[in-house]
């Protein structure tokens, strides 16, 4: 998505939180229809898959006089791989960014709205690359201290995987992080200001089977 008229496509990310389990892959949209995510065996390119959790945020917030409203459908709706995400200005959150790699899969969570929760998948398609929105200064995270010589922020590229039937909401992720509960060692839970966080093989094989269970209710 476009910030600025000067800022290339990017997903919108959620600077607020940057401040204050088996492999799977994803049905896409059959019909138009979200459905739940495939409980396969397909691995990344190096025969290894890494799991993530993004934030974004759907509903209307202005940095710097731009919307940096981004939602799952919106990703939907892209026809080629979203640059995500410009907004990132927390190291930890960069760090795990500059960790992934191609063909690992995300959560999209949606973030600092009415009823944040994981509503669907990504799969990364591109690795990091400099996040040049940092550099200008129309574009809402416009950070004066990285310079195009020396970057300070990274973005990685995204497609849409799957839009959950019905989304795993904070509430529920928070009784299930609970001592002994599945979620008992995930770093969102943990660490719930990071934008950018890890999510093991078991968490990711958990939630994803609690999707496809609900999938099938509908």
């Amino acid at each position: 998505m476009r910030r600025s008229t000067r800022q290339p496509a990017t997903a919108k990310p959620t600077a607020v939180a940057d401040k204050a389990a088996a492999s799977t892959t994803a049905k896409p949209r059959e019909n138009g229809n979200a459905v739940a995510p495939d409980l396969g065996t397909a691995t990344g390119e190096d025969g290894e898959r890494n799991y993530w959790l993004l934030k974004a945020e759907p509903e209307s917030r202005f940095e710097n006089g731009v919307d940096v409203r981004f939602s799952i459908d919106d990703l939907a709706a892209k026809t080629e791989p979203e640059p995500w995400d410009a907004g990132i200005r927390a190291y930890a959150a960069r760090n795990n960014l500059r960790a992934m790699k191609k063909g690992d899969l995300a959560f999209f969570y949606h973030s600092n709205c009415k009823e944040p929760g994981i509503v669907g998948t990504m799969e990364i398609v591109q690795e990091h690359s400099p996040d040049l929105s940092a550099h200008d200064p129309d574009a809402p995270y416009y950070d004066p201290k990285s310079k195009p010589s020396d970057p300070k922020w990274s973005v990685v590229h995204v497609k849409f995987r799957s839009k959950f039937a019905a989304q795993i909401g904070l509430k529920e992720l928070r009784e299930l992080g609970g001592p002994g509960r599945p979620l008992e060692n995930m770093q969102m839970l943990k660490q719930s200001r990071l934008s950018v966080s890890k999510v093991n093989a078991a968490e990711w094989e958990y939630l994803s089977g609690v999707a496809e269970a609900r999938a099938s209710e509908k």
